[in-house]
């Protein structure tokens, strides 16, 4: 790990400018993914700055009647949470899904967000990675590739997302409220937060320099039977070689996401629409322009049978 310097911010209005003053800094809360990171030399902030002090750990109700979870606010405190698993039970069960106990202790909100994608040729420095180093190739694209994605692709990225709990999100609406540099706040929708990787898979969310996660909002609740499918190849701590997120209701209707599959929390809106018709219309709406290598069409099938799973166990 490199050296680097240390401030314990005292207001996100300064955590954002200090940010933006050093294009070399990094925040750190949780730590679960950026600290791995630092120690392979695949981060190499010269400069943290800790958000842990600035009371962005709430989870409150909005006037709207949704809910606003802070930025730190940690996995095990929001799955546990009374209103999360009453009204939206799909984003406490994704988080139950994914990694161990004692990271959801740690892990954070924003975290969950911002986390890399876990590609072995990006955490593999020895070989080219555009997302690592920008120029440099896809090793994936003619490797190894099972795990990689099927949607969203491009010539210069293959990769996944990795979070469970975007996927909740995604399904659920939610809109991510931030800080900038100059102090002014804006609200960010999910579907608009994360990056498809065209030429530039290293810039990864529609953040400015600096700018600074405060909190995600929910909107009310939509009623609805809430499922986390997740397909992994073992049965705890792994991530998903295909998940499914939904909020299904008694007529059918309802709406989906997808994980593993693209690189951000996947949901067509078009698929949305094609569930009543079954898993077969609404995973070909999912997946229509699917870029597949050998070692990963298999997620094509996956992908409509697990959504038949989900459809099935919504009807009792």
């Amino acid at each position: 790990m490199r050296p680097f310097t240390y401030e314990r911010a005292t207001s996100i209005e300064v955590a954002a400018k200090s940010a933006a003053s050093n294009p070399e800094a990094k925040f750190i809360a949780g730590g679960t993914n950026l600290l791995d990171l630092m120690k392979l030399e695949i981060e190499t902030p010269t400069h943290l700055i800790d958000v842990n002090g600035l009371g962005l750990d709430k989870i409150e109700p909005t006037a709207e009647g949704g809910l606003r979870i802070g930025a730190i606010a940690r996995n095990t405190d929001l799955a546990a949470h009374a209103t999360v698993r009453r009204d939206y039970a799909l984003l406490s069960r994704a988080l139950v899904a994914g990694a161990s106990g004692q990271l959801r202790n740690k892990a954070t909100t924003a975290g969950n967000l911002l986390q890399r994608t876990r590609c072995p040729y990006f955490y593999d420095t020895n070989q080219p990675c555009n997302k690592r180093q920008p120029g440099s190739g896809c090793s994936a694209i003619g490797g190894f590739s099972r795990q990689h994605a099927v949607v969203g692709v491009s010539d210069a990225c293959i990769a996944t997302h990795p979070s469970d709990m975007a996927i909740a999100m995604r399904t659920l609406d939610a809109v991510v409220e931030t800080v900038k540099a100059d102090g002014t706040r804006r609200s960010i929708p999910l579907a608009d937060f994360h990056r498809l990787p065209a030429e530039t898979p290293h810039i990864e969310t529609t953040l400015e320099a600096g700018e600074i996660i405060s909190a995600v909002v929910l909107p009310p609740p939509i009623g609805g039977k809430h499922i986390y499918r997740k397909v992994r190849d073992r049965a705890s701590y792994a991530f998903a070689v295909v998940s499914i997120g939904a909020v299904l209701h008694d007529d059918g209707t309802g709406r989906v996401s997808v994980g593993g599959v693209a690189h951000k929390p996947w949901r067509i809106d078009a698929a949305d629409t094609a569930l009543p018709n079954g898993a077969r219309a609404a995973a070909g709406a999912l997946l229509s322009g699917a870029r597949t290598t050998e070692q990963n069409r298999f997620k094509i099938d996956l992908v409509e049978r697990t959504l038949g799973a989900v459809i099935a166990e919504a009807r009792g």
